[in-house]
């Protein structure tokens, strides 16, 4: 997608549609202080220049029985550059996220199943894929923060609410 501008309007139409995805565009709209068919045409904009990604609805992983979350690391031999094993390690559905890393390992995965005994499978299922080497596996005990909502409030390159003006030496 590249890099896009965003104005005030936009990051704030991000934040509300981050935290509701099912808002009204009426309510959108009071909420941003423009009319309607303004904003309507904002989020469209939105969208075309994929700055939204999509909508989805958030499932609690208990209530399909994927209660276990881990994240497994995973070496694998393959042309450098080349995500092969990655693509194929994503198509397995128990599988929420490939990141293809830099280091000893090539990718990360989060995974999510319903206990060890599904764990130990789908390592099993990991080390069917050809190129796959090895894998190092760390299982969540409880998680405190989960979330894919990016901060909208502040500029490139800031945490969100850190003062860029603050003196950092001690």
């Amino acid at each position: 997608m590249g890099k896009m501008k965003l104005d005030d309007v936009d990051r704030k139409l991000l934040g509300l549609l981050q935290e509701n995805a099912r808002i009204s565009n009426a309510d959108l709209a009071r909420r941003v202080g423009m009319a309607p068919s303004a904003v309507l045409e904002r989020v469209r904009k939105l969208e075309r220049r994929g700055a939204i990604l999509g909508y989805e609805a958030r499932i609690d992983p208990k209530a399909l029985d994927m209660g276990l979350t881990a994240f497994t690391f995973v070496r694998t031999e393959e042309t450098p550059g080349s995500i092969e094993s990655g693509e194929l390690l994503a198509r397995i559905p128990e599988v929420m996220e490939v990141h293809h890393t830099a280091g000893q390992d090539c990718y990360l995965l989060k995974v999510r199943v319903a206990d060890t005994e599904a764990l130990g499978r789908l390592l099993i299922e990991f080390g069917r894929i050809e190129t796959v080497r090895d894998t190092r596996t760390t299982i969540v005990l409880t998680t405190v923060k989960e979330s894919l909502a990016l901060p909208t409030d502040s500029g490139p390159g800031h945490a969100a609410g850190a003062d860029p003006d603050a003196d950092t030496a001690a």
